[in-house]
């Protein structure tokens, strides 16, 4: 069965009081949101590069400093069924180098499709116009803000 909370260091939403980021991890790009636990709500932050295929720490760090976050919450892509993909334990490592790095609790949780429905989401904004989406570079922190808002409502 999947621990979706194995990095939490054994705390939960109850535990938490303040801003959460939320991480839609990729190997190019890393889109990011920001989130409270007081009104479970979530807006998208920004999409970090990553340098030939490596996580950009420095801007982590600059937005961990920032925002002041009190957890941490990463998509973890599965199958539609459920069971892991291949991408699942780079999103997993990245995880577990964040909670390392930044002594905060990680929570995992399901993204699938969030990549999609905020493809959709920004398409219905746009009036329909499929070209202004797939070029949006917010695209990853709208799918960001998706994974986050679910874990708020959910957890």
């Amino acid at each position: 069965m999947l621990n979706l909370h194995a990095l939490a260091q054994g705390r939960t939403k109850a535990d938490l009081s303040g801003s959460l980021l939320g991480f839609d991890y990729g190997l190019a790009r890393i889109g990011v949101a920001i989130g409270q636990t007081i009104s479970d709500t979530a807006t998208p932050l920004c999409v970090l590069k990553n340098r030939d295929g490596q996580v950009n720490w420095d801007d982590i760090s600059a937005l961990i400093t920032e925002w002041q976050p009190v957890g941490l919450v990463v998509g973890l892509p599965l199958r539609l069924n459920g069971e892991e993909q291949p991408f699942t334990q780079n999103a997993r490592k990245f995880a577990q180098r964040l909670g390392g790095r930044y002594n905060l609790p990680v929570f995992l949780i399901e993204e699938q499709l969030s990549s999609i429905e905020a493809e959709q989401r920004l398409r219905a904004q746009s009036g329909g116009k499929k070209n202004h989406t797939r070029h949006n570079p917010l695209l990853d922190a709208h799918a960001a803000q998706i994974l986050l808002t679910n874990w708020l409502e959910t957890a």
